[in-house]
């Protein structure tokens, strides 16, 4: 995990995170239930999360922009009971905003954050994703309990 010493909105970031083995717990027909693999649960969050991530099965979803990570192989190749790899290839961001929690953000899971960055993928389409929506883009926790690599690419 990888907490930036400051960053600013408009920087460009290159994301990673090392390939890690993953259960597939279930599939539906939109999405891989995986049990993800650096899950420490908040026992005291008012979420109740139960340390699994659903991935989007369909190719063309536009929630596959709402996320840097990926698996090996891809989501809909997947079945329950499965073991496939998760993380982050080397993903282009840039930051469109910087939120700080205090108290710290109640995820469902631990560490709480205290710094969220707003970011999107470079390559992503310019279009909304859901024309009523206000905002685009998604969080990256630096602190996460996930070992991503935030690396400043560019600062605007």
């Amino acid at each position: 995990m990888t907490e930036g010493p400051e960053y600013r909105v408009g920087d460009i970031l290159r994301v990673t995170c090392p390939w890690t083995p993953a259960e597939v717990a279930g599939v539906t027909g939109r999405y891989a239930v995986l049990v993800w693999p650096w899950a420490e649960i908040d026992p005291e969050s008012r979420f109740g999360w139960d340390g699994r991530v659903a991935v989007p099965t369909d190719p063309d979803s536009p929630e596959r922009w709402q996320d840097v990570f990926r698996t090996e192989p891809k989501p809909w190749l997947l079945s329950a009971g499965d073991t496939c790899l998760v993380g982050v290839p080397e993903t282009l961001v840039r930051v469109l905003d910087i939120d700080h929690h205090d108290p710290l953000a109640d995820r469902g899971w631990l560490p709480r954050p205290h710094t969220t960055l707003v970011v999107a993928h470079l390559d992503q389409p310019q279009e909304p994703m859901w024309p009523e929506e206000e905002g685009e883009g998604f969080t990256i926790d630096p602190g996460s309990f996930a070992p991503l690599t935030l690396e400043l690419v560019s600062r605007a």
